[in-house]
């Protein structure tokens, strides 16, 4: 998974015509953590279908304030610059629950087209 390094990186990642997944997450979180242990073979069956960048919360403050992501890790897709579905809540989150959240995805993103 691309990590972003600066705000126009995000900009232009988000912009395009694919499903794009971000993962915003920080160094010191155990869920976050976690989830590295699946996202690179779910990265690698949504290949096709989605890309996925991450997006350290400490490094763009003003950006996760202006998406209103509070919590972390925090998943959100985006195609043609346009938010298509978000997957947030307060516990941990498993390979499942991001896999359906992919398919979700892929599914609204079938119906933009």
């Amino acid at each position: 998974m691309r990590e972003i390094k600066t705000k126009q990186e995000f900009d232009e990642a988000i912009l395009s015509t694919k499903p794009v997944m971000a993962k915003f997450f920080a160094e010191y979180c155990p869920d976050c953590q976690h989830t590295d242990l699946f996202l690179p073979t779910l990265e690698e069956v949504y290949k096709e279908k989605v890309d996925m960048i991450a997006v350290n919360r400490d490094d763009f403050p003003e950006l996760l304030n202006e998406l209103d992501v509070y919590g972390i890790p925090s998943f959100i897709a985006f195609q043609d610059g346009k938010e298509l579905n978000r997957f947030v809540s307060k516990f941990g989150k498993s390979q499942e629950e991001v896999e359906q959240f992919l398919n979700q995805v892929v599914e609204v993103s079938g119906k933009l087209e």
